[in-house]
């Protein structure tokens, strides 16, 4: 692979995704490469890119795109952003909505589905607690083939054995070879969307909660920046933001602070123009 071409995925990766790669993931691009290569019969990764740059294919480009985004993702991952939802952000937000009963949550770059689905099955094992309730889990990523499998909730043995305790299994998922689908009830609870978080998340309406974990690490500082600031916009001053352990707000914005005695969780911090507007009310 020589350096103009890797350069040229670069900067369409960039652009459309907002992913960085350094110079030595070159092997990891060609290696995800190939098959979209093979897939659109041609020879190899440098044909590829001479396709794209001689005769831009739209479609080609988003196979490109897909093909290199991170889809790694399993239940309940890293375990405790889902106690801290349990046991600190629903009791909060419980209180605090007690008139309006009703919670939107949003995971971002939610890839294969672990992410809302572990969520879903959370509120569906608190059902007691939370008759009266209406819940809304919103589910978003690029890729339109990810959002498909996502959609039909079917795992392998591998994916259901990385971090899925075994009651949940066997209460939520039917088995069928070595394939398991999680129940129609889990499935319903999440309304999955095709988003790109390099755009304007308007549409989507506001969110009492957000996950956006393990995103961020592949942008760069002001796309990093930019995502959070857009994310807060659609949050109240109560909302709660989930991120990755390796992801911060440091430096990016001050429109999240942590949440003290926690890790990876964020509370909203209000404009200052609104804080005057509500102090003055």
């Amino acid at each position: 692979m020589n350096r103009d071409d890797f350069d040229m995925i670069c900067r369409l990766l960039r652009q459309r995704s907002g992913l960085v790669l350094s110079p030595d993931k070159a092997y990891l691009m060609e290696s995800r490469l190939l098959p979209v290569a093979r897939k659109w019969k041609l020879a190899g990764f440098e044909d590829l890119v001479k396709s794209i740059r001689s005769k831009p294919d739209e479609a080609l480009i988003r196979d490109v795109v897909e093909a290199m985004t991170t889809n790694e993702s399993f239940f309940f991952r890293d375990i405790k952003p889902f106690e801290q939802f349990k046991e600190l952000v629903l009791p909060a937000m419980l209180k605090s909505r007690s008139g309006q009963r009703r919670l939107r949550i949003w995971s971002a770059a939610c890839s294969s589905g672990q992410e809302p689905y572990s969520l879903a099955m959370i509120l569906s094992e608190m059902a007691a607690q939370l008759a009266g309730w209406t819940f809304e889990i919103v589910a978003t990523d690029l890729s339109t083939e990810i959002l498909t499998r996502a959609k039909e909730g079917v795992y392998s043995q591998f994916e259901v054995q990385r971090g899925l305790p075994v009651t949940l299994l066997v209460k939520y998922f039917s088995q069928s070879g070595d394939r398991w689908q999680i129940s129609p009830k889990i499935r319903s609870m999440v309304d999955y969307r095709e988003f790109n978080l390099l755009t304007d998340p308007t549409p989507l309406g506001r969110f009492d909660v957000v996950f956006c974990r393990n995103v961020l690490i592949y942008f760069d500082q002001e796309t990093k920046a930019k995502v959070l600031e857009r994310i807060a916009g659609l949050m109240p001053e109560d909302g709660f933001l989930f991120l990755g352990g390796a992801e911060t707000v440091l430096g990016l914005t001050e429109r999240f602070k942590l949440i003290n005695g926690q890790r990876g969780i964020y509370g909203v911090v209000p404009k200052a123009g609104q804080t005057r507007m509500a102090a003055a009310g």
